[in-house]
C-alpha cells in the first residue's frame, strides 16, 4: 500500500505542477508579462513545486534528512540526466545568458551551501533567510537585465475561469502529493532499513524531478534545446534558494555527514557543466558522460 501511495503521490505532483504551469503562465500572458520572463521564473519555480512541497512537509515533520536530501539529489539529477538526456538526443547549444549569469550563479550559490554544509553542518533561520533574500536579489536581476522581444502572437491562454481552476487545483494535488511522497517514502524506508537521506536522494529526488525530465525532452524533440538546459539550470537554482531557504527558515535542521558530501559532488557538477558551457555547446559525448556519471552516483549512494 505504500508502494501504491508513493506512485500516487508522484503523479498528484508531476500533474498537479503540469496545471499550475500552464494556468499560471496565461495569467501571466493575460496580464502582459512577457514570455520569456514567464519562462525564466514561472516554469523553473512550476517545476520545482514537487521539491519544495516534499522538502517543507519533511521540515515540518521533522525529517530534515528528506528535505535536503530530495534537494541535492534533485539537482543532481536535473544536471547529469536532464541535461544529459538532452545533449544526447540533440547537442545543446549554451545561450550567452545562460553562459555568463544563470550557470556561474548556479556555481556560486552551489558553493555557498556547500561552504554552510562543511563549516557550520547546519541550516539555520539565517542561512534561510540569506537564501530566500538571494533568490529575491535574482529575481529583480531577471527582471530588469533581461532582453525582451516584442512577440506578434500572444499565445494560448485559457479562459479566466480555467486559469483560477488550473492555479487552484494545481497547488493542492502538488501539497497532497508532497504530503504522499513523504509519509510513503518515510514508510518504505523504514521496512527495508533505509536511510531517509538514501530515499530522499534516490526515490523522492526523481520522482519530483520528473516534471524537468519532461519538460527538458520534450523541449529537445521540438529543436529547443536551449530551454531544456535552461529550465534544469533554472530549477536548480531555485531548489537550492526557494527550496532549503523556506524549509529551513521554517524549520532549522542539521546537515549529516552524508549530505555533506553531497553538496560537494552537486558543487563538482555545477562546476563541470560551468566548464563545459565555455564552449556554448554541449554535445552528445559530454551528455553520455553526464548520464555515467549519475549512474555511477547511483551506484555509490547504495554502496555507502
Amino acid at each position: 500500500m505504500e508502494i501504491i501511495g508513493l506512485l500516487f503521490g508522484f503523479v498528484c505532483l508531476i500533474k498537479g505542477a503540469d496545471f499550475f504551469v500552464d494556468g499560471a503562465s496565461s495569467l501571466a500572458k493575460k496580464l502582459g508579462v512577457p514570455a520569456v520572463l514567464v519562462g525564466l521564473t514561472i516554469a523553473a519555480i512550476g517545476t520545482s513545486l514537487p521539491e519544495a512541497s516534499v522538502s517543507v512537509i519533511s521540515a515540518l515533520h521533522q525529517n530534515p534528512e528528506i528535505a535536503i536530501s530530495n534537494v541535492l539529489g534533485s539537482n543532481l539529477f536535473n544536471t547529469l540526466m536532464v541535461i544529459g538526456c538532452c545533449a544526447i538526443i540533440f547537442p545543446i547549444h549554451v545561450g550567452p545568458e545562460l553562459k555568463k549569469r544563470d550557470i556561474p550563479f548556479n556555481v556560486l550559490i552551489s558553493a555557498v551551501l556547500c561552504l554552510i554544509a562543511v563549516c557550520f553542518h547546519r541550516l539555520s533561520r539565517l542561512a534561510g533567510a540569506g537564501l530566500l533574500a538571494a533568490l529575491v536579489v535574482y529575481l529583480v536581476y531577471l527582471c530588469t537585465h533581461t532582453k525582451i522581444e516584442k512577440e506578434e502572437q500572444p499565445g494560448d491562454m485559457l479562459p479566466p475561469g480555467k486559469i483560477v481552476l488550473y492555479i487552484l487545483g494545481g497547488l493542492i494535488a502538488i501539497v497532497a502529493g508532497g504530503q504522499l511522497v513523504v509519509n510513503n517514502a518515510t514508510a518504505i524506508a523504514t521496512a527495508l532499513g533505509w536511510s531517509q537521506t538514501l530515499i530522499g536522494v534516490t526515490i523522492v529526488a526523481i520522482g519530483t524531478s520528473l516534471p524537468e525530465l519532461v519538460t527538458s525532452l520534450v523541449a529537445c524533440k521540438k529543436g529547443e534545446s536551449g530551454l531544456g538546459l535552461g529550465n534544469a539550470v533554472g530549477s536548480n537554482i531555485f531548489n537550492i534558494l526557494f527550496i532549503l531557504g523556506a524549509s529551513s527558515a521554517i524549520a532549522p535542521y542539521a546537515i549529516n555527514a552524508q549530505s555533506v558530501v553531497d553538496c560537494v559532488l552537486v558543487l563538482l557538477v555545477a562546476v563541470l557543466l560551468f566548464v563545459l558551457s565555455r564552449n556554448e555547446k554541449i554535445s552528445k559525448k559530454e551528455g553520455v558522460l553526464f548520464v555515467l556519471l549519475y549512474v555511477a552516483y547511483s551506484v555509490y549512494v547504495f554502496v555507502r
